[in-house]
């Protein structure tokens, strides 16, 4: 017993060790940042924002590093409408439907912004994940699950609508099951015919 209480307690020492790294997050964020950038991936890097401050308060006050380079900033907006889905490679649901996102990136082109976030996923999970799926699309990662704690969002997938102006249009709480489906929610939520 003992021995297991030693060793419970030098794993919650270990991750509260790794989780007091110097190289915090900047902009006022709060998310830790990764070098995820660097990581060997397939995945593109998330597009610059240059926008306006979000409107609305219930935009994530969070920005987040992305796979392949740049970063995704909630507190600003893209300007154009955009899809951010969550998901982690733990995610049952998250198998079938993160395909389908990449679907939808492919048929919006340049008239919807499509992302996705890696929620609470390890860094080598989630880029196996997304390889063994076939995803290309900009990947932020929120190691911790702060956008989705931010929108008092639980479980995942989640996909989020954001108006060009930054403000939530809408939360899709549960898994898309086709292409059609996000057709119909990016029409309804986001006037955008695709």
């Amino acid at each position: 017993m003992r021995r297991a209480r030693a060793a419970l307690l030098a794993l919650l020492l270990t991750g509260l060790v790794a989780g007091c790294s110097s190289g915090g997050a900047d902009d006022g964020g709060s998310s830790p940042r990764t070098d995820v950038a660097s990581v060997e991936t397939d995945l593109q890097p998330c597009p610059a924002q240059t926008g306006e401050p979000a409107a609305g308060s219930g935009v994530p006050q969070v920005r987040l590093d992305c796979f392949g380079g740049g970063s995704l900033d909630f507190r600003k907006a893209s300007g154009v409408p955009t899809v951010v889905n969550l998901w982690a490679s733990w995610c049952g649901p998250c198998r079938e439907e993160l395909p389908l996102v990449q679907q939808l990136a492919l048929a919006a082109g340049d008239r919807v912004r499509v992302l996705t976030v890696d929620s609470q996923d390890g860094i080598p999970q989630a880029t196996s994940f997304a390889a063994d799926a076939g995803v290309t699309l900009p990947t932020a990662y929120d190691g911790q699950g702060q956008v989705a704690a931010d929108l008092g969002l639980r479980g995942l997938p989640q996909t989020v609508f954001l108006a060009p102006d930054g403000s939530v249009a809408f939360v899709q709480v549960s898994a898309v099951t086709s292409l059609e489906e996000f057709e119909s929610l990016v029409a309804q939520h986001l006037g955008v015919q695709l």
